[in-house]
């Protein structure tokens, strides 16, 4: 049970980020491997494969895009040679939250997103940290947007969006 809420508070985390999908790579097409690192030491690190093409990705990054629009009054995006920051204030369920990303490395064999944020009301900030990495062409029995959750379960994050759950972390 711990796991499937770990998993949840990710999902949950990542789409409370200012995304700007029209500033983010595309990632390459194929397996990818996400190891994310939780806050909480007693959650172990939460490793999650995507299979992507460009119409899964650009909606992941669309979705994501969509919702910080109407929930952050500020984001401010930077990039330079080797990394993008982008730093944020957004407004969900009446409460503000600061955030502050760094993406390094590529989009075609492996990056590293790391989230640190504050939310009103709480004692300290938290940080996140996603660790991705391209691992080959999605297997035979996957097609694009298939995802392997950390406790072994399958879904399709195409499939989701159609029944208005939201996209998970890219």
């Amino acid at each position: 049970m711990a796991h499937f809420r770990a998993t949840a508070f990710l999902v949950l985390m990542f789409f409370a980020m200012p995304v700007l999908s029209a500033e983010l790579p595309v990632r390459k097409p194929g397996l990818w491997e996400i190891e994310t690192t939780l806050p909480n030491p007693r959650i172990p690190k939460q490793v999650i494969r995507q299979c992507v093409d460009a119409a899964t990705d650009q909606m992941m990054q669309s979705r994501a895009g969509i919702n910080s629009q109407r929930e952050c009054s500020k984001r401010d995006l930077q990039k330079s040679a080797g990394s993008i920051t982008i730093d944020s204030t957004c407004t969900t369920g009446g409460k503000t939250r600061t955030s502050h990303v760094v993406i390094t490395g590529s989009f075609d064999s492996g990056y590293t997103l790391t989230v640190t944020s504050q939310s009103e009301g709480a004692p300290e900030s938290k940080t996140i940290t996603m660790a991705a990495k391209w691992i080959g062409p999605c297997a035979a029995d996957q097609k694009p947007g298939d995802m392997i959750m950390a406790n072994g379960t399958k879904i399709n994050i195409m499939d989701a969006q159609k029944l208005g759950a939201p996209a998970p972390p890219r």
